[in-house]
């Protein structure tokens, strides 16, 4: 399910862009959760990172949308953000909190649509990441997503699934080089970590997956700080 947010102060607007949303649902089959916002504030004060796109328009009377987006971007880096805006030259400036895109006042529908057609394009190849490990007899795909951890053993490598442990060969170099860019860390030499796994810490180890994985003295501060900006930006 799409988490969609309109922050807008014109209830004209507001309609508009409601019934363009659903207007796109009945066309793409896509399922929408659709929250409306009629002030910048109104948005930041309690936003931790629950939604997938939002629609923000630049000029509202309180809280203008570009402040209220370099807030959203100080916790969340991942969410995609539409300005709305009558005046090209704001929008231009959306580079700055690195917006996705604009659409020009008055709306057209089939703009808009391209626009949303484009952020879950951007979303489903983010959500759908996957990698090919090779086995014994063969090779799995698999979404990055499920793996927890991939554990160095003698000279072979077991990925921890949410399904079962696949051994493959490899080196830990060539897991973490191909990993890390999906907020892999080494804990050692021994575990390549999957941040969005773990569920705490003690005793100098991670907890992952009702696991402890001990973490090297050498690495411990660098895994603390990268574990400490992941917490923030997916509260």
């Amino acid at each position: 399910m799409l988490k969609i947010a309109i922050v807008e102060d014109e209830e004209s607007y507001i309609s508009v862009l409601q019934e363009y949303l659903e207007r796109y649902r009945k066309e793409s089959g896509e399922s929408m959760e659709i929250t409306v916002y009629r002030d910048g504030d109104a948005i930041t004060a309690s936003y931790r990172a629950q939604f997938d796109i939002i629609l923000m328009d630049i000029e509202m009377k309180f809280v203008d949308g570009m402040t209220a987006a370099e807030e959203i971007r100080r916790v969340d880096s991942e969410v995609i953000i539409i300005f709305i805006t009558n005046m090209t030259q704001y929008a231009i400036r959306g580079y700055e909190v690195d917006a996705m895109d604009y659409v020009l006042k008055p709306v057209s529908y089939f703009a808009f649509s391209q626009k949303i057609k484009k952020a879950v394009a951007k979303l489903q190849k983010r959500k759908d990441a996957y990698i090919t490990i090779q086995i014994k007899g063969g090779m799995v795909r698999v979404n990055v997503e499920d793996i927890y951890y991939v554990e160095s053993q003698g000279h072979n490598l077991l990925y921890h699934i949410a399904d079962g442990i696949y051994t493959a060969s490899g080196t830990m170099k060539s897991a973490e080089e191909e990993l890390v860019k999906y907020e892999f860390y080494r804990g050692n030499k021994c575990y390549l970590i999957n941040l969005g796994h773990v569920d705490g810490m003690k005793d100098k180890c991670a907890i992952v997956n009702g696991d402890m994985l001990q973490l090297s003295r050498g690495r411990l501060n660098g895994f603390m700080q990268a574990l400490t900006r992941y917490w923030g930006e997916h509260k």
